[in-house]
């Protein structure tokens, strides 16, 4: 068996990574750290897991070494520890946003801060299997994008990379409560939140680097907060180029994803359901991408659970890959409805 730990296991990420690994037929999960929960059983912050486990939260420096360790902690955090969990992991899968982007100058303009690790930048391969997955089979350092990024590349990339939009894109995200994570504040109560539909990016989302990283084309983004619990939708809007009619857009996303495990394109044109709905997906790793066409113009869609397949599911998708199991061993199921 394949022993992981978890650094982080408190927060909403980490108890759907415990949720995901506790089912995983090639992994013992060994350890799961928390500082503020040292002791406790981790079934009374994830109670959804009673039943599953007897572990406990142990601090970080208790820690031996494993096979693979899932760093699940806040960024600037997660550059802090990196230095020091590599010597503890034989692969290291980290989900903060410390290590997606290479250019610490722009990881400084979106993250307010310099970054501590400059140097360990390039080491990290990006954690998206439909695009890097040769790079993942043999990754020592892998680097999971955020929620909506993880959205807006699947969209986006198939017309970035066979040339059909021009570079000029503006991404508005639709995000539920649980993208905030476990420690939102009080903004994030039930009473502030219910109802609501909350701009809190208009200007300069910390995502929109990674999709132009990732895309190479020029991202606007915008987010917008609303009452679902989990779920990521992303509307994307951009110029086609004269060679970009439905069928030519249809064909380029089949060719991206036609064998896919984890995304399925989604565009009909009639039904109850013609176009991608995080709802649906909620506890499952697809990603569902969609678009509109016209001459002129291009709309491509996504949605996801943003805790699945944008962060905890992507990250044991791509250990998988790295362990030579079926991709999606331990992520099958394929979410719920109604609900």
């Amino acid at each position: 068996m394949t022993t992981v730990a978890v650094v982080g296991g408190s927060g909403y990420i980490g108890g759907e990574l415990l949720r995901l690994l506790l089912g995983h037929p090639e992994v013992e999960l060994a350890a799961v750290t928390s500082t503020r929960l040292a002791g406790r059983r981790i079934d009374t912050t994830h109670p959804n897991l009673r039943g599953h486990t007897d572990l406990k939260f142990v601090e970080p420096d208790a820690l031996d070494k494993y096979d693979a360790v899932f760093l699940a902690v806040a960024h600037r955090t997660a550059m802090r520890m990196v230095p020091g969990m590599v010597a503890r992991a034989g692969c290291l899968v980290d989900l903060s946003a410390d290590f997606r982007l290479r250019d610490s100058g722009v990881y400084q303009r979106y993250y307010d801060t310099e970054h501590e690790a400059p140097q360990l930048l390039d080491g990290f391969t990006p954690g998206w299997p439909e695009r890097y997955r040769e790079q993942l089979r043999e990754a020592d350092r892998i680097s999971v994008p955020g929620c909506t990024a993880m959205a807006g590349m699947l969209a986006l990339y198939p017309l970035a990379a066979e040339g059909l939009v021009e570079p000029d894109v503006t991404v508005d995200a639709r995000t539920g409560s649980s993208g905030s994570g476990a420690a939102a504040g009080n903004v994030n109560l039930h009473a502030e939140r219910s109802g609501a539909m909350r701009v809190f990016a208009p200007l300069r989302h910390r995502h929109e680097a990674e999709i132009a990283q990732a895309t190479g084309l020029r991202v606007r983004m915008s987010a917008t907060g609303v009452e679902a619990v989990r779920g990521v939708q992303v509307y994307c809007r951009a110029t086609a180029k004269d060679n970009a009619d439905e069928s030519t857009v249809r064909q380029a996303y089949r060719r991206h994803y036609g064998d896919e495990p984890f995304v399925r394109v989604v565009a009909y044109r009639s039904g109850g359901y013609r176009y991608p709905e995080p709802k649906i997906l909620s506890g499952s790793n697809y990603c569902d991408v969609g678009f509109a066409a016209e001459p002129g113009q291009v709309v491509a869609i996504a949605a996801l659970d943003n805790l699945v397949k944008g962060g905890a599911g992507n990250a044991v998708q791509c250990l998988n890959i790295r362990r030579g199991w079926p991709e999606t061993t331990g992520l099958g199921f394929p979410g719920l409805h109604p609900v």
